[in-house]
C-alpha cells in the first residue's frame, strides 16, 4: 500500500511511503523522497489522527538518507510496544511526518495521511466570493476520506500577511443567515490556507463527506477574531449551492 507525502515547509521535497506485507505478517515500510538535501538525515514518524488535527508520535521510521532520499524500516510494533502489523495499516487513524532534521523537528518537509485517513479522490469545490474587503476571495474544497469523513481546505487569495482569519460553516443559506454549525481552523494570512478535519459539527453531531454535499449551510471567512462582523469571503455550500 502506497501513500503520497506532499511537500510542506521546503519547496521541492515530496514523495511517498510504501508498506509491503512480509510472510510473517509484519510490514516493510519504505519512504522515497525527491529533493532531499545531500548529507543530511530526516527523521520521520507515524503520528496519531489526521495531519489537519495533529497528534503524538506512534512510530519512528529509520531516518531518511538525504543523499538517496530513502528509508527502510521493519514495522511490527509501535514505539510503546503495541503490536502493529501490515493488516492494521488500512485501519490506522494516522499520518506521516518527515522532518528537516533531528535539531529542527518543527520544520515538516513532507506529510501525508495514511490508513483510514487516506483520500479517496472524491472532492467538491465551493466558491467563496469577496464581501466586505475588496479582492479577498477563494474556494473551499472538501476531500472525502476512506473512513467517510472529510478534509476541508480553504484557499483564500489576498489575505493580509501576519493575520489569522476565523472561518465557519453556518446554518441556512447566506441570504438568510444562521448560527455557526462548524468551526474551521483559522486561515493563515501569510499563506491564505486552512486545513481542517471534518467529522462532526461543533455540537458533536456526526457529519460525513456525503452529508456535507447536501448540507443546508454556507461558509463565512472573517477578517479577524476581534472583527467577526467583517466578512471577507462567503459562499453557499451543500443544498444551497
Amino acid at each position: 500500500k502506497t501513500y503520497d507525502l506532499g511537500e510542506k515547509a521546503v519547496a521541492g521535497i515530496s514523495g511517498n511511503v510504501t508498506f509491503s506485507e512480509r510472510i510473517n505478517g509484519e510490514a516493510l515500510a519504505e519512504i522515497m523522497l525527491s529533493g532531499t538535501p545531500s548529507g543530511g538525515e530526516h527523521p520521520a514518524h507515524i503520528h496519531a489522527n489526521t495531519a489537519a488535527e495533529g497528534g503524538g508520535i506512534l512510530f519512528s521510521f529509520t531516518p531518511i538518507n538525504g543523499d538517496t532520499g530513502m528509508s527502510a524500516t521493519n514495522l511490527a510494533v509501535f514505539n510503546d510496544g503495541t503490536a502493529f502489523m501490515y493488516a492494521d495499516i488500512n485501519g490506522i487513524d494516522g499520518y506521516v511526518n518527515v522532518h528537516l532534521s533531528s535539531d529542527d523537528l518543527g520544520t515538516i518537509v513532507a506529510q501525508g495521511d495514511i490508513g483510514q485517513n487516506d483520500l479517496t479522490g472524491d472532492s467538491k469545490v465551493y466558491t467563496l466570493t469577496e464581501k466586505d474587503v475588496i479582492t479577498i476571495s477563494g474556494i473551499a474544497t472538501f476531500y472525502k476520506r476512506v473512513n467517510g469523513s472529510a478534509l476541508a481546505v480553504l484557499e483564500i487569495e489576498n489575505t493580509p500577511n501576519g493575520g489569522e482569519h476565523p472561518a465557519h460553516i453556518h446554518e441556512n443559506d447566506a441570504a438568510t443567515g444562521g448560527a455557526i454549525a462548524f468551526t474551521f481552523n483559522a486561515v493563515d494570512g501569510d499563506t491564505g490556507i486552512s486545513s481542517t478535519q471534518v467529522a462532526s459539527l461543533d455540537n458533536n453531531t456526526t457529519i460525513t463527506y456525503d452529508e456535507i454535499l447536501t448540507y443546508n449551510g454556507y461558509i463565512n471567512v472573517h477578517l479577524s477574531a476581534s472583527q467577526l462582523g467583517t466578512i471577507v469571503a462567503q459562499g453557499n455550500i451543500g443544498s444551497n449551492e
